[in-house]
């Protein structure tokens, strides 16, 4: 029997396999979110060039389109400055690589409170040590996402979205897909019988 120090160092990785679940998710909502920016700053600064150098716009006689093609000439010029003073691309970087460690660092403690934690105390929690030291790395950067990126992964995770099938299952031996072909199998079995 695993003696109290094996036990909590266990309640301890499985606190961490949340907290690293949340952050992870955070951290991809993120990305994604950046990803679309760092699209949009590409592409609408084209298609606004486009339009504002657009002859059927720019020899118009009607004020308002000269107006939108000075506008769109406008925006081309402006916004590649706004990009590289968001200094988006290294942002992504550091997001990507945060949340690939803390959904790697959420896979490690979930094996270890599984695996390790049934060999001797000092063996868990050599197994252990290296996780709390990159844990302390990746959080030493204090990387934040927005508010509403955390309220999403809430959301997502409790939802179900993130959980798998084989945790289901060994929670509940008795899964819906097993217990159809389960059934199935018997029904058939039984009309053999009978015929």
């Amino acid at each position: 029997m695993a003696d109290d120090r094996s036990e909590a160092l266990r309640k301890e990785c499985y606190r961490l396999v949340d907290t690293c679940l949340y952050t992870s998710t955070t951290f991809y909502i993120w990305l994604r979110f950046c990803r679309f920016l760092k699209t949009a700053f590409l592409v609408v600064p084209l298609v606004c060039g486009s339009l504002g150098t657009w002859s059927v716009l720019t020899r118009s006689n009607v004020e308002s389109f000269r107006n939108l093609t000075a506008l769109f000439s406008f925006l081309a010029g402006l916004l590649p400055a706004v990009y590289a003073a968001l200094k988006l691309d290294r942002h992504l970087d550091q997001c990507c690589r945060l949340a690939g460690e803390f959904k790697n660092l959420q896979d490690r403690f979930r094996q270890a409170g599984d695996i390790s934690f049934h060999k001797t105390f000092p063996e868990f929690e050599a197994d252990v040590q290296p996780l709390f030291k990159r844990l302390e790395k990746a959080r030493s950067e204090s990387f934040t996402a927005p508010e509403w990126c955390f309220k999403r992964a809430q959301n997502k995770i409790n939802k179900g979205d993130y959980t798998y099938t084989v945790d289901e299952q060994a929670a509940h031996p008795a899964h819906p897909v097993a217990l159809q072909y389960i059934t199935a199998n018997e029904s058939d079995e039984h009309e053999d019988k009978h015929n």
